[in-house]
């Protein structure tokens, strides 16, 4: 399990864009399982939606990718690079999320060559699919 240090060692994201608490599950280069527990104080919640509160899809797709991120760079030679989007597909939102919720975030990598790669991605507010999306990405030199 990788706690909030351990996850912003291997993540440049900071407050408020980190997007994943903690890591409970994690075989490097081929799957995790990332928690993001939703609450009332999320920045994005002031202007999305007054008075009806929904996390942005983009950011739970962004949660995602986060844990793809962590996923590649966990106990690998691709630690010093920072992971970075190359397209989403087959992308379905299902169910909206809302604070008290708490995020079950499932990536398989599916293709790693070099430094550019494939997953598919599933999130879930308890036993309910709330977005599924196969990612791609490039892991690139930080600058």
């Amino acid at each position: 399990m990788l706690d909030t240090k351990d996850i912003l060692k291997l993540l440049p994201h900071r407050y408020p864009f980190l997007l994943v608490d903690k890591i409970t599950e994690i075989e490097s280069q081929k799957r995790a399982i990332g928690i993001k527990n939703v609450t009332i104080n999320e920045p994005f919640f002031q202007g999305h939606f007054p008075g009806m509160p929904i996390m942005p899809g983009v950011l739970i797709l962004e949660a995602m990718a986060q844990v793809c991120a962590i996923t590649i760079k966990y106990q690998s030679e691709l630690q010093d690079k920072l992971g970075v989007f190359t397209g989403i597909d087959n992308c379905k939102i299902r169910k909206m999320v809302v604070p008290g919720d708490t995020l079950r975030i499932e990536v398989e990598i599916t293709r790693i060559r070099k430094t550019i790669g494939k997953a598919k991605a599933f999130t879930y507010v308890g036993e309910n699919l709330v977005c599924e999306a196969e990612l791609s990405f490039a892991m690139v030199e930080a600058e």
